[in-house]
């Protein structure tokens, strides 16, 4: 599809037009002009919208479909058409499906099913065996395959010898090891943060001690055996400070923090709405602004929506049985929009491609076109009618939400919200 946009403020650092309103022709997938102001050719559409941003397209670097296995839960093909309408036009996918994806005909499947749609779909292959923690997969075949890295969704690895291995076997392909942290014996039967809120609630909690000690054990494992290591969705202030030494020694590691993180804590808890029951849990609000502070200072490398579609038989239930997880993809960019400048969350949600070795596209004449278009004027809350996913599993119900996604154009196809 052939397209000018109109009159589009670009949010792009690299870009020569930063910050500048002006209108960008496309035509077969690449940039041909951008100027102030571009007359529609015939055969191309037009696309002008109210208060319209444009900028590179957003990659998550954290989202669960259920397909194969649980489809009930999301389908491959309707979760990259949410990640559309959401804003991102790249996704890397979870292994955490039936089966695990911890083989390279697994990957190939993922690829195969994605690869005419809008949304680019990069598999994450299983680090271990059935995502069993004990013996590594095929990490080489799946790299080869089209696995961009290697990681076991939400399990901690707890056997210390199975993570130094791995990281000394990725380094033979530039492979990238993606660890959680979570010591789960410290964990224990908890279910929200080690706090003043669970006290008052009763509930059994999870210090952050369990995340911490977790992270310190394998950044030493990562000062030991050389390597690259992506630390998924931290959570609490000492996560970032222990994340910030290990750069200052030279270290290749990276970190996320997700969406409902750098906006909620566990102050929300009071409902008892097991919507709030995440991975690693909701913290306090020192930690909510240590993580935002490590945003801003460039400790966190990325944002992640986190999004985990859980059917409502495993969610609407008393809390302690519930199962962790919100989808996050609709309500990521409104939510962010209202503790962070525009500038740092399309940054952040564009570095992920840096750290996964994936191709940076620039809003620039000769390139590629991958592009996520949104406004940042608009404010409302978010709604159950807001929610694409088949699961509504959202914590975000409620929440104010500032601007609003349009949808992205990417791989020769338009797709905007209605």
């Amino acid at each position: 599809m052939n397209i000018v946009i109109k009159d589009a403020k670009v949010y792009d650092s690299a870009s020569p037009y930063h910050l500048q309103t002006v209108s960008v022709q496309i035509q077969e997938g690449k940039i041909i002009a951008i100027a102030p102001q571009i007359n529609t050719p015939q055969g191309f559409t037009e696309v002008n919208l109210p208060d319209l941003c444009i900028s590179p397209g957003w990659f998550d670097t954290s989202v669960c479909f259920g397909e194969p296995g649980f489809e009930e839960r999301e389908t491959l093909l309707n979760g990259l058409q949410v990640a559309a309408l959401s804003g991102f036009t790249s996704v890397a996918v979870q292994p955490n499906t039936f089966p695990v994806v911890d083989n390279q005909s697994a990957v190939q499947f993922i690829i195969n099913k994605s690869k005419e749609t809008a949304v680019n779909a990069y598999p994450i292959g299983a680090l271990t065996k059935m995502s069993e923690g004990k013996d590594l997969a095929e990490l080489f075949d799946m790299k080869n395959a089209g696995a961009i890295a290697f990681g076991d969704y939400n399990k901690s690895i707890t056997d210390a010898n199975v993570l130094k291995i791995a990281l000394q076997y990725a380094q033979d392909f530039d492979g990238l090891v993606i660890t959680y942290c979570l010591d789960t014996q410290l964990k224990g039967s908890g279910v929200v943060n080690e706090g003043v809120v669970s006290t008052y609630l009763g509930l059994k909690g999870i210090p952050a001690l369990a995340e911490e000690i977790q992270i310190a054990r394998n950044l030493f494992l990562l000062e030991y055996t050389g390597g690259k290591l992506h630390i998924p969705t931290i959570s609490t202030q000492k996560s970032v400070q222990l994340i910030q030494e290990a750069k200052s020694k030279g270290l290749q590691v990276t970190c996320s923090v997700s969406v409902h993180h750098l906006v909620l804590t566990d102050e929300v808890l009071h409902s008892f709405d097991s919507r709030y029951k995440v991975t690693p849990p909701l913290r306090a609000e020192e930690d909510r602004q240590a993580l935002i502070q490590g945003v801003l200072n460039g400790t966190i490398d990325c944002i992640t929506a986190d999004h985990n579609p859980i059917d409502i038989e495993y969610k609407k239930i008393e809390f302690d049985h519930a199962k962790n997880g919100t989808i996050g993809l609709e309500s990521a960019f409104g939510a962010l929009q209202t503790v962070l400048p525009t500038e740092v969350i399309v940054e952040k949600l564009t570095a992920g491609k840096n750290i996964f070795k994936l191709e940076k596209t620039l809003i620039k004449e000769g390139q590629s076109a991958e592009i996520t278009l949104f406004t940042n004027n608009n404010e409302g809350v978010f709604e159950k009618k807001n929610i694409l996913s088949k699961s509504k599993n959202s914590a975000f119900l409620g929440q104010p939400l500032k601007g609003k996604v349009y949808g992205i154009y990417n791989n020769q196809q338009l797709i905007i919200q209605s």
